[in-house]
């Protein structure tokens, strides 16, 4: 697909950030509402999220080149009828969903991929008794999507193989890394691994362990700092010499036990764990642990330096 063309359904702050990515990126996009108001506000916050990307060089073209690719309108079959992928984003409301997927089915091509930006409605509770299901699923995006270029891919049981690599396919055009997210999940992997951030963190500052401010201190300046370098696995990978087993061997009884403190029982049994050694450690092998670890270092290096730039008068 060369020249594939893009619709936007609902021109809220998803809606946005995913017409700044699809036009970015070179395509036209036709984007919906059902009110003029609501679609004059996403001119100008395109316009104006456009013209602080280019004030920051993160654009390759005009905001106004990139913003002529974008056409809004008021009539739905005007918006889907010759887009070769559909991004739903209108309210998180299964009626709504189920709703719009319906419409749209009828209303798109019918090799068209129909996206939904869901946070947390499974595509099998809206899509499953369309016609053509086989093309439908999630695709949520991290928030703003023109700055986190990554979204979870979540397809039903209903989806074909077929659409879900078109659609991998047209994420990568855009820039966006598509990750696969197996089995449906509540609440995906994204906002999974958010909330159980938030619930212990929650637990520590009811527990009179620490403030909210300080704990937020520990996520930008520590955790979150070396998380956008390495992720927890490869942190664990990392930190130990000897990978993921040797982490394991040195901290996982105190994980288990500090799980067990709020009422978990998710024990890493062996299998499970030469299940992510193996993932990891053939990215990162312990034979070239030191380098691994420099090369950690330096970037870390170059982000510190880069917050002191950005922080500092």
């Amino acid at each position: 697909m060369s020249d594939p063309k893009f619709s936007i359904i609902g021109s809220g702050s998803i809606g946005i950030g995913w017409a700044i990515v699809f036009a970015r990126a070179g395509y036209k996009v036709k984007v919906y509402d059902i009110e003029e108001s609501a679609l004059r506000n996403f001119e100008n916050q395109v316009k104006n999220r456009l013209e602080l990307l280019d004030e920051n060089k993160l654009l390759t073209n005009s905001p106004k080149k990139i913003a002529a690719r974008i056409k809004t309108t008021l009539d739905l079959t005007e918006a889907v009828s010759d887009a070769d992928f559909v991004q739903e984003c209108g309210p998180e409301n299964l009626e709504t969903k189920r709703d719009l997927f319906t419409k749209l089915a009828k209303l798109a091509k019918p090799d068209a991929i129909i996206a939904s930006s869901s946070s947390a409605l499974r595509p099998s509770e809206f899509a499953s008794n369309i016609a053509s299901n086989e093309r439908c699923l999630v695709v949520h995006p991290g928030n703003p999507p023109y700055l986190i270029s990554i979204a979870e891919v979540v397809p039903a049981k209903f989806t074909s193989e077929q659409a879900i690599k078109t659609c991998t396919d047209l994420l990568n055009k855009v820039g966006i890394i598509p990750i696969r997210v197996n089995n449906e999940p509540q609440g995906f992997v994204f906002n999974r691994l958010q909330g159980a951030i938030l619930r212990e963190a929650y637990c520590l500052v009811r527990d009179g362990i620490i403030s909210p401010t300080d704990l937020d201190l520990i996520v930008t300046e520590g955790l979150g700092k070396r998380w956008s370098i390495v992720g927890p696995f490869a942190t664990s990978a990392l930190n130990v010499r000897g990978g993921i087993k040797a982490h394991v061997a040195r901290m996982g009884k105190s994980y288990f036990e500090m799980g067990s403190e709020r009422g978990q029982n998710d024990p890493w049994d062996e299998a499970l764990v030469e299940r992510v050694a193996a993932d990891i450690e053939s990215k990162l092998p312990d034979a070239k642990w030191e380098k691994n670890t420099q090369k950690r270092d330096l970037a870390l290096m170059k982000l510190t330096k880069l917050f002191e730039k950005v922080i500092k008068p």
